[in-house]
């Protein structure tokens, strides 16, 4: 048996990813998961709720991405570098999170730019825990992790998407050099 629910919101994420929040409709999502407009209304109010699903479901997948990085034999900052490497690897090949982010710049759609902070905040989150995880060990000094996390994820967009636009894409291997010279260091008693 077909799970209808998970038709629609299936549908749904391939019509955001194609179409971007703003220009996909309910009628739309209806034709591409071969159901009835009405159908959709059984288990969502409204595009926005429907959109919140799915965005919910894309930070699970992100905090599965990092979570899977971590490595109990490796220290701190390896751990940092492969958990952020991987998301915003992830990010950058995952069509809904790039138009995300498109549409969140191009459009600043109210929804969009909430989806957008979601799955930054989820991230954030993750390196302040992985942060409070390295100062209990003893790894890095203790710090202000909310500044700190901020930094580290601005600093890793940066060097992985902002530098591209003018420069030779970075390798893994310069970012976790520069990662480390630049933060790591800094960090340690």
């Amino acid at each position: 048996m077909i799970d209808r629910k998970q038709n629609i919101i299936e549908a749904a994420a391939k019509s955001f990813s194609l179409f971007g929040y703003k220009a996909t409709t309910m009628d739309q999502v209806a034709k591409i998961a071969n159901v009835g407009k009405g159908t959709i209304y059984t288990f969502f109010e409204n595009k926005e709720e429907l959109f919140k699903e799915i965005v919910a479901d894309l930070v699970k997948q992100i905090r599965h991405v990092a979570n899977d990085a971590i490595k109990e034999d490796h220290a701190f900052h390896q751990n940092l570098h492969f958990a952020l490497y991987g998301v915003l690897d992830f990010r950058k090949s995952h069509q809904l999170a790039i138009k995300i982010a498109q549409e969140g710049k191009e459009l600043n759609t109210p929804a969009v730019k909430e989806a957008s902070d979601m799955l930054e905040k989820a991230v954030l989150t993750f390196i302040k825990q992985e942060l409070g995880k390295a100062i209990d060990k003893g790894e890095i000094k203790n710090c202000n992790t909310e500044i700190t996390s901020y930094v580290m994820l601005k600093m890793y967009v940066s060097l992985v998407f902002d530098w591209e636009q003018e420069h030779e894409p970075l390798s893994k291997e310069e970012i976790a050099d520069i990662f480390e010279k630049m933060l790591i260091t800094g960090l340690k008693k």
